[in-house]
């Protein structure tokens, strides 16, 4: 069997074109559009991500605030940025990556940045508003795998879906979105057992547990699309996935690549979500909402 590969690279592309559509309409009535990176690590992969970010805001014509504290920022440090840039009307919308430095708590700090500029689905607010069906902007890598799936036309309603990885940045959210979109899912993690008695019943098998090589050609069954959302740093410096590609390769009926595949479309949707985010809350949508409660 051809196993279909399923890039990211063509959805991402159209997905920056619109967010820079709407931050060129955006100017053209006054307004700016600005994402804000915090960062506390001097952790390498974590600067070349961001660096990406910079390169893919710049072409969009987005502007973005790197917001560099040094591996050494506490606690304080971090909330007292995250609380002004919150308060700050120029900025659209806050990521803040991770790693952080040890000792800082993370969940408490995500719960600072305020819901309609957390781009990213991070503070537990999004998260509570994605599970009951209210308006929430979803972490991107999550919303990045149910694009895939459209993109490339894979149904999903009614179908088998495993995903394996219960992260509150990746599994979690992702099994709401596609609950939303009526599939069927299962979520598998460490304590689940055979990965198999799971995946090999499955239709999709969405992968996002950080750990080389997890899924095989023998987890899953023929015609299942597999969209791998791993991200891990081999020793050469290379950036491999979650799944063993060489094994799934003419097994399954797709896979998406890594790099290539879900890591650009999230880039993509960080940017589109700061100008959604923007839109929201310039004077004209303020002004109708505040209309429509008369």
């Amino acid at each position: 069997m051809n196993t279909a590969v399923l890039s990211g690279k063509e959805l991402a592309g159209v997905i920056q074109q619109r967010a820079r559509d709407e931050a060129r309409i955006l100017r053209s009535e006054g307004l700016g559009t600005t994402l804000a990176v915090v960062v506390a690590t001097e952790d390498e992969a974590t600067h070349w991500y961001v660096r990406s970010i910079e390169r893919a805001a710049e072409r969009a014509g987005i502007g973005c605030r790197l917001v560099d504290l040094g591996a050494n920022a506490g606690q304080a440090m971090l909330a007292h940025v995250i609380e002004d840039l919150s308060a700050e009307p120029a900025v659209h919308g806050i990521i803040l990556q991770t790693p952080l430095p040890a000792g800082v708590r993370a969940d408490t700090l995500v719960g600072l940045i305020a819901p309609e500029k957390d781009v990213d689905g991070a503070n537990p607010l999004s998260l509570g508003r994605l599970a009951v069906g209210q308006p929430a902007f979803a972490p991107a890598t999550a919303r990045a795998v149910v694009e895939l799936l459209d993109h490339f036309e894979v149904p999903v309603a009614g179908r088998n879906v495993a995903v394996v990885g219960r992260s509150t940045v990746v599994g979690k959210p992702l099994s709401l979105l596609l609950l939303e979109r009526d599939a069927t899912v299962t979520i598998c993690h460490s304590k689940s057992g055979a990965l198999e008695r799971y995946t090999r019943l499955a239709d999709i098998v969405v992968v996002a547990a950080g750990r080389t090589g997890l899924l095989k050609g023998s987890h899953v069954s023929h015609e299942a699309v597999v969209i791998d959302v791993g991200t891990n740093v081999l020793p050469d410096g290379s950036l491999v996935g979650d799944v063993d590609e060489a094994s799934v390769t003419g097994v399954a009926a797709g896979l998406s690549p890594v790099p290539g595949g879900v890591g650009s479309v999230t880039t993509a949707l960080l940017l589109l979500h700061t100008v959604e985010a923007a839109r929201q809350h310039s004077p004209a949508a303020l002004l109708a909402a505040s209309t429509s409660r008369i």
